[in-house]
């Protein structure tokens, strides 16, 4: 895997949430022998005993439930124990969700948007702005435990990644429900010192999504957010809404997005396996040029 991964020119990549606890030998081997560097490692990775699947979401540091936290706890620091030994300097995480019994008002946008796909994106539905703000009342009603959780649950974590000199990227999300709502983001990092191992890991294509929705605009949330980026998950999205498409072949300003980027930052193509050869190539050439 590694292997194929440096033969189109990559010297670092980033070890998904989708490496088996199986290809850990392999991974280590590729590592020590020089095959490609690690610069970052997303969490969970590798995947929880028995789990095969890419499974970010399998524990959430929203839940309240004591011993769902403590899979979280401990499948995290299992994380940051891997990134440290492979020499990645951060871990991407998930903050979890606000769980609705009934009526998860996602679902009233989802639909409003299938049959209304610009609604959210040109602001100029009124009936769409209607729904978006109930919706959001009624998110934010729900959230308060979530979130107080979620709090919780990073600052528990910190201590232990910065013995390991491990940083944690904290993404944005691309579904309604996801933590945190993302204009509540730059006011929690503002409760972390500078010198905590904690930092904003920008995913281009959830943005764009959650811009679809009408709940933020792209740059403006990266400006807002410049101070505590620390990476990037770089993908296109295209008019059907899917993400993780090949850079440049969608709707996303990357020469806007490459404006914000800065030599400390990690940059990671983050495609889909579908994505052909060709384009992974491509993408990496475009990311290049805008580098220079």
């Amino acid at each position: 895997m590694l292997t194929e991964m440096a033969s189109l020119g990559f010297e670092y990549v980033e070890l998904s949430h989708g490496i088996r606890i199986t290809l850990v030998p392999g991974v280590i081997r590729a590592v020590s022998e020089g095959v490609v560097k690690i610069s970052s490692t997303h969490n969970f990775c590798p995947l929880p005993t028995g789990v095969t699947k890419a499974a970010p979401n399998l524990f959430e540091p929203s839940d309240r439930e004591h011993r769902e936290h403590d899979q979280w706890l401990r499948h995290t620091k299992r994380t940051i124990d891997f990134a440290a030994q492979v020499k990645a300097r951060t871990v991407v995480c998930h903050l979890g969700s606000v769980q609705f019994f009934w009526f998860n008002p996602a679902r009233k946008i989802e639909k409003y948007l299938d049959a209304h796909a610009d609604a959210g994106r040109t602001g100029e539905d009124k009936a769409y702005q209607t729904l978006l703000e109930k919706c959001l009342v009624r998110m934010r009603r729900r959230m308060p435990p979530f979130w107080a959780q979620v709090k919780a649950s990073i600052s528990e974590i910190l201590e232990y990644a910065q013995a390991k000199g491990v940083t944690l990227g904290l993404e944005n999300r691309e579904r309604f429900e996801e933590l945190p709502l993302d204009g509540d983001y730059a006011d929690f990092l503002k409760d972390f010192p500078l010198s905590a191992p904690v930092g904003y890991w920008h995913d281009t294509g959830h943005a764009d999504i959650k811009e679809g929705m009408g709940l933020l605009k792209h740059r403006e949330h990266l400006q807002k957010m410049s101070s505590r980026t620390i990476g990037w998950h770089l993908h296109d999205v295209n008019k059907k809404g899917q993400d993780h498409q090949p850079v440049g072949s969608g709707q996303i300003d990357f020469k806007m997005v490459s404006s914000f980027w800065r030599p400390e930052h990690l940059l990671t193509l983050e495609l889909s396996p579908r994505v052909a050869l060709e384009d992974v190539r491509l993408s990496k050439a475009r990311i290049e040029a805008l580098l220079a």
